[in-house]
């Protein structure tokens, strides 16, 4: 597998987990964990975007 595929899976799978700490959120009955299970799953798609970004060459990683 190349490196864009390495990347692609990689973020697949960030993309998956977001995915999955979103429903826990819907399913969990604790307000708190509700919502720090909502905010984890945000950054993980949002650092998800960063890479997908950054790997298509939309955007240049700052130094």
């Amino acid at each position: 597998m190349g490196m864009d595929g390495e990347v692609g899976g990689r973020i697949r799978q960030m993309r998956d987990k977001a995915k999955e700490l979103s429903e826990a959120a819907e399913r969990s009955s604790d307000p708190q964990d509700r919502e720090r299970l909502k905010e984890k799953a945000r950054k993980l798609q949002s650092q998800a975007e960063q890479e997908s970004s950054m790997g298509s060459g939309d955007i240049f990683p700052m130094e």
